[in-house]
């Protein structure tokens, strides 16, 4: 279905007046009821820019949340050429998830439509995208002869994913980031061990 750019303008305001809500303290089970309330469409509306219904709507809304888990991390994501750019990049992870708190919308959408066709997919992409563009970072920083070189970048940005969102997932229960940060510290710490203490710049 081609859209115009009013109703390009109108599909992307019902994602983000969606998304919105899952970041509030609100959510449950969010109905089409409630979409519509929110984002102040008819149902017809609705139906005409997402015909597969509540589950096509969530599905956009999960690509939608999965790119600003990317977005919110940047500029630092995409320039981890230093170790102060990688210590910007810990603090900005630390300060994203405080703020989120135990909300997580792209969380609460995975469990509203986890069986739906494509949401494995959205989950996979935005991992697999994450952990590549730290595997860049510590190819980057190999490059520059402060990571050793001879250390498997995939397997340690696999690393800081499960980590991190390990970390996160403790945060959601108690409120507490000390896990978050331990874990982000403590694997910057070894790429930088991997040079035998090589100085940062």
């Amino acid at each position: 279905m081609a859209l115009t750019a009013k109703g390009l303008a109108t599909r992307q305001r019902i994602i983000e007046g969606t998304s919105a809500h899952l970041r509030s303290d609100v959510p449950g089970t969010v109905t089409l009821d409630d979409i519509r309330a929110i984002t102040g469409t008819s149902k017809g509306q609705l139906f005409h820019y997402f015909p597969g219904g509540k589950e096509e709507l969530l599905l956009a809304v999960a690509r939608f949340e999965a790119d600003r888990v990317i977005s919110d991390q940047q500029p630092h994501l995409g320039a981890l050429t230093s170790w102060a750019a990688w210590t910007r990049w810990r603090n900005a992870i630390v300060a994203r998830y405080r703020a989120q708190g135990p909300s997580c919308p792209l969380g609460t959408l995975m469990d509203q439509v986890g069986a739906t066709p494509g949401a494995a997919e959205v989950a996979a992409a935005l991992l697999a995208r994450w952990q590549g563009m730290i595997r860049a970072g510590i190819a980057a920083m190999q490059a520059e002869d402060l990571v050793d070189p001879a250390l498997d970048a995939d397997r340690a940005a696999a690393a800081f994913i499960a980590g991190i969102q390990g970390g996160v997932q403790i945060l959601r229960s108690t409120g507490e980031s000390t896990h978050l940060e331990a874990v982000v510290d403590l694997l910057i710490e070894h790429l930088r061990a991997t040079r035998d203490g090589a100085g940062g710049r």
